[in-house]
Parts: structure tokens; sequence; C-alpha cells
């Protein structure tokens, strides 16, 4: 593709004709980092370092929350390059299978206030796409999302116009825009519609809520993690201009969202994607009285239809992805639809997030479903947080555990509990007390994660 014919580019020629002199890119005191004129002049400086690589090649980002992205995204795209953004955090393994699984040509890191390229020798592969995201989806292994660009701009307009954000808001960039909902929620409403945002990696309860002050932050997109540790934080700042919270990444609790709430008199709203086709459904009541796992109905532009099953779905938008690469999956993603793997139920009011079909644990030939057994679990007095998970079995082929965390709590009083809740096929064989537990930047819990260490600290 050309750059002339490139759909994210085009909308970002109106956004710098109507906005060019206004301030687009904020740092957390509220400084201006970057005008719309001035991203489109670093654009044009950093066309001059990518002419070297071929067109249709596949160049890494791994650059963090730096404001040099949007220029970055803009210069490889007029170049006919193909971005694919990963985490900064990656361990130098992972780093390595998701380069290998994309054919990077290159690597780019920023340092000392500078654009560095590395280059590599990749697998030889052709991707046909103007963008990649990388997921693992169901199994371990990296593997990538092809995008056309338009495909970008539609999930952006789905956002925008679902969740209400104009050009007069300010977004609060906190979370990751390597990731698929930072990307969407952050530098497309940026490049495409002229919505300014902050720039930081700031993670601290308190450095975050002085950074909204500071820079009167209007729409604030979080994960479930970022708004439990606020609403735990001693600090309350007057938030005067914040007007929208949005979550997504990882499900949003009933416990987190009041206490949050309580506290600074703002309602979250949960919000469910999927790198595979962007947004997916959004909760735009004004009060929060629906169930745990409630993600609210079908956002802007997207259809979503049940199948045989009943709790699994099927998504159709513009912006669905073409399909994976390096290994296509035409069953689950293309053609403009996807099949996510959550299991999915419908309600009067909308939709309910009920786990993913990949956690649910065999027992027996009975399957159980984690977060059933999660949802009871968070009832116990002491228990913050809980997680289920499937180890084998060679009685009954998988046994469930739960690893809690929490203040004060005892197994045997978590045991005795249980015992009055839940029936006994669903009783967890053991529970696991855990300080903490460890979810990844987005948010997120590894089960299969979760269960290897399990199994590491009780072998012999």
């Amino acid at each position: 593709m050309i750059a002339s014919d490139n759909a994210l580019v085009a909308a970002w020629r109106e956004t710098l004709a109507r906005r060019a002199d206004q301030p687009a890119i904020f740092a957390s005191d509220g400084a201006v980092l970057r005008r719309f004129q001035e991203i489109e002049d670093e654009a044009l400086t950093l066309a001059t370092r990518v002419r070297e690589f071929s067109p249709g090649s596949v160049i890494a980002l791994q650059i963090g929350n730096s404001p040099s992205w949007p220029a970055l995204l803009l210069a490889l795209f007029r170049a006919a390059l193909v971005p694919l953004p990963l985490g900064r955090h990656m361990a130098d393994a992972e780093l390595g299978a998701a380069l290998e699984a994309a054919g990077a040509l290159a690597l780019v890191r920023i340092g000392d206030n500078d654009v560095a390229f590395t280059r590599r020798v990749p697998v030889a592969r052709e991707v046909s796409a103007d963008f990649l995201k990388l997921t693992s989806g169901t199994t371990a292994a990296p593997r990538a999302i092809r995008f056309r660009a338009e495909q970008l701009v539609a999930d952006c307009t789905n956002i925008c116009e679902t969740m209400g954000i104009t050009e007069s808001d300010v977004n609060y960039g906190v979370i990751p825009m390597s990731h698929s909902y930072g990307f969407s929620n952050l530098l497309t409403p940026l490049l495409c519609r002229g919505v300014p945002l902050v720039a930081t990696e700031e993670r601290l309860p308190r450095a975050i809520l002085e950074g909204l002050a500071r820079t009167g932050a209007t729409v604030f997109p979080g994960m479930p993690l970022f708004f439990q540790h606020l609403g735990e934080s001693g600090t309350v700042p007057e938030l005067r201009q914040l007007r929208l919270c949005i979550s997504a990444g990882a499900p949003l609790t009933r416990d987190v969202a009041e206490r949050f709430a309580q506290k600074f008199g703002r309602r979250i709203h949960a919000f469910y994607g999927s790198s595979e086709c962007g947004g997916i459904t959004y909760d735009t009541a004004a009060e929060a009285d629906a169930e745990e796992g409630f993600v609210g109905n079908s956002m802007h532009g997207v259809t979503i239809t049940h199948r045989g099953d009943g709790e699994s779905i099927e998504v159709r938008s513009a912006a669905v992805g073409d399909g994976y690469f390096p290994n296509d999956e035409p069953a689950t993603l293309g053609g403009g639809r996807f099949v996510p793997g959550d299991l999915v139920r419908c309600t009067e009011r909308g939709f309910v997030l009920a786990g993913r079909a990949s956690d649910v644990i065999n027992i027996a030939g009975r399957k159980l479903n984690p977060l059933e057994v999660e949802q009871r679990l968070l009832t116990c007095p002491g228990v913050r947080q809980a997680f289920v998970f499937g180890i084998p079995s060679r009685i009954r082929g998988e046994e469930p555990v739960a690893c809690i965390a929490g203040e004060g709590i005892e197994r045997e009083a978590v045991s005795r509990f249980c015992q009055g809740t839940l029936s006994p096929w669903q009783m967890p064989r053991d529970f696991w007390i855990v300080p903490g537990i460890p979810a990844n930047e987005r948010g997120k819990v590894n089960r299969r994660a979760l269960a290897e260490a399990y199994l590491k600290s009780i072998a012999p």
C-alpha cells in the first residue's frame, strides 16, 4: 500500500489542517510536549531515517508511552512499512519469540531522547498488512493480527462515537500505548480526531492522581488494577474536569467499582474488546447497578450474534482484523468476523462476561467455570483476590485449585466458607494463599502461569 492510500494518514491530514497550532501531547505536570504541527515536523524528520527499509517490512516498536509515538507511526505508514507495537517490559525470550514470529526487520527503542533502530536478520516472511498487533491468543506462542489502516480508523470511530469522546477532551495516557486498548483509545483518537493526550508511564496511585489534577484530563482509560489502587489510596485530590473513567483489559469487579465511586464520586464504565476486532461492548449506564461481569451493549458499528452453544458470540464490524500471522485461523478471524474465546451471556440489559472457554476446568466430564467459584470466594471475609485454575488429576482429569490473597485469611476458614456455598464437585482441592496475585502490565492474570507456579510450590 502506498502512503497516499493509507486511511489513517488521510485522517491525520484533516486533523492537522484543523488543529495545527493546538497542544496535542502533554506531560503529567501539564507541560506541552508536542503541538499537532510539531508531531508532523517530527514525522517528516523520522521519515528520512526509515527510507533504508524496504516497503512492506515489519518494524517492531518498543518505546513505552513515548511522545514520539504518533510521529513514528506516521513516518512508518508513509514509507509503507508495517509497525508492530511491543510492550516495553517483555522478557528477552518473549521479545525474541515475538520478533521471530512476525519476521521483524528492525526493533525501535527510545534512548537518551533519541529514536534508535536496531537491524535484524528476520525469518523470510511476507505479510499483507498495514499494521500488526501481537497476541498469544489461547496458546503461549506469540502471533500477530493483520490490519489495514481503514480498520484502525473504524475502531477509533466506534470508540469515539460510543463513548462521546471529542477533540475538546484530554485523554490521560497511562495505559500502555503498545497494547490494543491504549493504541485505540489514545493514539488513533489523537491522529484521526484531534483528541489531545497526556503521555506518562507513572504507575504509583499518588502520581496518577496528581497527573489527572494537573493536566485537567477529562477522560481516563484505565484497568481494574489501577482503579483498585486508586480506590485504596489515601490521597484524594479534586478532579473537577475528569468526566469519564473507562475500564478494560481485565474484568472489573463490583467491589473495585464501588470503592472507586464512593471515593471519587465517579462511576467506572466497563469496556470489553479484543485485539482482533477492537471495541465490542460498552456500558453507557449512569448507575452501576448491574450484575458482576456486566459490560453493556454492542458499540457503534458493531454487530454481535450468539452462536449455537448460547455463550459463544460472533463479532462483526469494519474494525475486525484480516487474520492471524504467520498462521491464519479463518474459523476464528477473517472476512469481517471474529469469534472470541470468551463466554458471554446476553441479558435483558446487555452482555455479561462469564469467563473464557479455555479456562473451563474439566472435572470427570463436568465443566466448571472458574469465574463461578471466584465470585463466591470474593464474598468470603478477608479475601481480596481470587483466581481458580485447573491442575492435572489421574482420576478426574482435572482438579480446581484456588489462589487467594487478602488480609488475615486462613486456609481452613476459607474451606469452611466454601463448603456452605459450593457444591462438593466445585470445591477447590487446595487453597493456595499468597501475599498478592501477579498481573501483567495489562492488568490480566495468567491462569496457566499460576497453575505452573502452584505445581512447583508443592513439588517434593
